[in-house]
């Protein structure tokens, strides 16, 4: 089978909005590839593999591809893809060269030959993520196996964002947790989270592909009695706005996300509480999107913890770190710490 493959020349740091406009064009997969030029210092603290060779991609600058079947108008989706790619300098996010080409090219160019470059990744002290079509032996007892098969595009773990928000909750899950993963995407935070030690977790995502990728990897390590898939987001799940900590306890999306506060008509919605697998407010919630995004609800994850509760938030590229920090500093968080890998940032913040 034939598809069309458009790529564009953009920068890590818009590389999740490009992605996000190609699967918005209507591609039926992403890829992504960003810096591996010989300057470029790999982190191989926890014994990381790189099977991928180094490219002469220039530091900072990522190049996406997506792919659309031979029945498109690659001429409509470039008339579409362009100019929303360029509108992101509007939103302070720059997208680079922005250059986009195209080429048709074979199915096994793109659907499967990437396998070969994703293999086990020991991500922390006690993570590893091994691809379902790889042997691999943990190397202590107390190592930890998360078996991904990230479908389409939804995330490998070999971003930085998602070692560090893995580190992070490494350091903060003691036992029995109940945690939310926003944006779970493949579900790879929600699965370590549970193999950590959480209790229970309740990931989310507005996505359905990205809903259903998750559900899968989570049935894949065995933990569907521990985590909640949901296709929501986390303003939602609190009932709307102006709730307070006590009230977000009683508050639940409906079925068709309707938004029930009182107790009577709630205990008859389609997503009772139990339903959730969590108990609002939880111990611990995580975040790995765009920093653009992590902004607009700083405030919902507050009222979604409880005191002495961490939040944990990543996919911030360096130069959006003052604004995701004074957002959190805004609703209320401390921070904790501030931990960095290459060019991306995350945080810890607990509430006070």
């Amino acid at each position: 089978m034939l598809w069309h493959e458009l790529t564009v020349h953009t920068t890590e740091e818009a590389q999740e909005m490009v992605s996000n406009l190609l699967y918005e064009a209507g591609a039926g997969g992403v890829s992504i590839e960003e810096s591996g030029s010989l300057s470029k210092t790999r982190e191989t603290r926890y014994g990381e593999l790189y099977d991928e060779p180094l490219n002469d991609i220039p530091l900072g600058e990522a190049v996406i591809k997506g792919y659309y079947s031979e029945s498109v108008s690659m001429d409509e989706v470039v008339s579409e893809v362009a100019p929303r790619v360029e509108e992101l300098r509007s939103f302070g996010i720059d997208p680079g060269k922005a250059l986009i080409s195209w080429r048709t090219v074979d199915e096994d160019d793109w659907a499967h030959a990437w396998k070969q470059y994703f293999k086990p990744l020991r991500v922390s002290e006690r993570l590893t993520i091994k691809p379902t079509w790889e042997e691999y032996t943990p190397s202590s007892p107390q190592e930890r196996i998360i078996e991904l098969d990230p479908g389409m595009a939804f995330g490998t773990g070999t971003h930085p964002t998602t070692a560090l928000c893995l580190r992070a909750l490494e350091k903060h899950i003691v036992g029995g947790e109940e945690v939310i993963d926003v944006g779970t995407g493949s579900g790879i935070l929600a699965v370590g989270a549970v193999l950590l030690g959480a209790g229970s977790v309740l990931a989310l995502d507005l996505d359905p592909v990205a809903v259903e990728s998750a559900r899968q990897n989570v049935e894949l390590n065995g933990l569907s009695r521990a985590i909640t898939v949901k296709e929501s987001d986390l303003l939602s799940l609190l009932g709307g706005s102006g709730a307070t900590d006590t009230d977000a306890a009683n508050l639940w999306p409906a079925a068709r996300g309707e938004h029930r506060t009182d107790a009577g008509e709630a205990a008859q919605a389609a997503d009772a509480p139990e339903t959730l697998g969590v108990k609002l407010p939880v111990q611990i919630v995580v975040a790995n999107i765009l920093a653009e995004i992590l902004v607009l609800f700083t405030e919902d994850v507050y009222r979604a913890l409880q005191p002495g509760g961490v939040y944990i938030s990543s996919g911030i590229y360096k130069d959006k770190e003052k604004l995701v920090g004074d957002a959190l500093i805004a609703s209320g968080f401390e921070i904790m710490e501030v931990s960095r890998e290459e060019d991306w940032v995350a945080f810890t913040a607990g509430k006070r």
